[in-house]
């Protein structure tokens, strides 16, 4: 639930400023990468937290001048972000360690119970952010209101920057703990969490509350479809595929609500 709870609160910023962040999952990708790199060197968990979020966010900033200053397809940016942060980490783990595959660090800090606080905490000051300052309220009518928002000689691009920005802020803690909480790096290790994040952000009808309710109901499907193999004489892909049919209806099912209250 942890990096869920992170990747989704990051991308409700860009999502209620109508430019949706699909590179959410090279994002956490990146900072995984970077947290255990330093942490390996160091062996100092703030360095590798602060190493996270440097990169995600730096990433995140290529991803807004690509989109909004070189007017790039932000989807298209999106998806070359993935790509990027997917390549570059295997190939700066062949120079720096010499393994295009795992990196493992022996004396992982273990963090968890830090990083499960920290994401509530995150999560409560991005409900107050977007609900009770103004730049919440700028934020927020940039989706819809962007005319009326250059009339009074503000320009949306700057809101729509800063949350994509802010994403890669969130996105960089949630990919440090992946690889400081396992003790290692493994390529691709995030494992499709940024696109479920993406959709747990909509489960969760764009609300912090709501985020925090659907990181909760995945999670406990993907615990249960862990604990369930080996117990259920049922085939080994239909338990993994669990959580993601549980998605994929609780999707439908939201879909259908909000039709009917329309």
């Amino acid at each position: 639930m942890t990096p869920l709870v992170f990747a989704a609160a990051g991308g409700l910023f860009p999502a209620l400023a109508g430019t949706l962040n699909i590179a959410l999952e090279g994002l956490i990708l990146a900072g995984a990468f970077s947290a255990l790199a330093v942490f390996y060197r160091t062996g100092s968990a703030a360095a590798a937290v602060a190493a996270a979020v440097f990169t995600s966010t730096a990433l995140s900033l290529l991803h807004a001048f690509t989109a909004f200053r070189l007017r790039a397809n932000i989807f298209i940016t999106g998806l070359a972000v993935n790509l990027l942060s997917g390549g570059l980490c295997i190939v700066i783990s062949g120079k720096l360690f010499n393994t295009r595959g795992a990196v493992i660090s022996h004396n992982a800090p273990g963090l968890l119970g830090r990083y499960f606080f920290a994401g509530v905490f995150l999560l409560i000051a991005a409900w107050i952010v977007i609900y009770k300052t103004p730049f919440g309220f700028r934020l927020r009518a940039c989706d819809k209101h962007s005319e009326a928002l250059v009339s009074l000689g503000i320009r949306p691009q700057f809101y729509q920057t800063a949350a994509i920005l802010i994403s890669g802020f969130f996105c960089g803690i949630g990919g440090s703990y992946l690889s400081l909480d396992l003790g290692a790096f493994v390529p691709g290790m995030s494992a499709g969490k940024g696109w479920i994040a993406l959709v747990i952000i909509f489960l969760g009808r764009r609300k912090p509350y709501g985020i925090f309710a659907a990181a909760f109901v995945f999670a406990l499907a993907d615990a249960f479809s862990n604990h369930a193999q080996g117990i259920w004489n049922l085939p080994a892909d239909f338990i993994l595929a669990f959580p993601y049919i549980c998605t994929f209806l609780a999707i439908i099912a939201v879909s259908v609500t909000t039709d009917k209250k329309q």
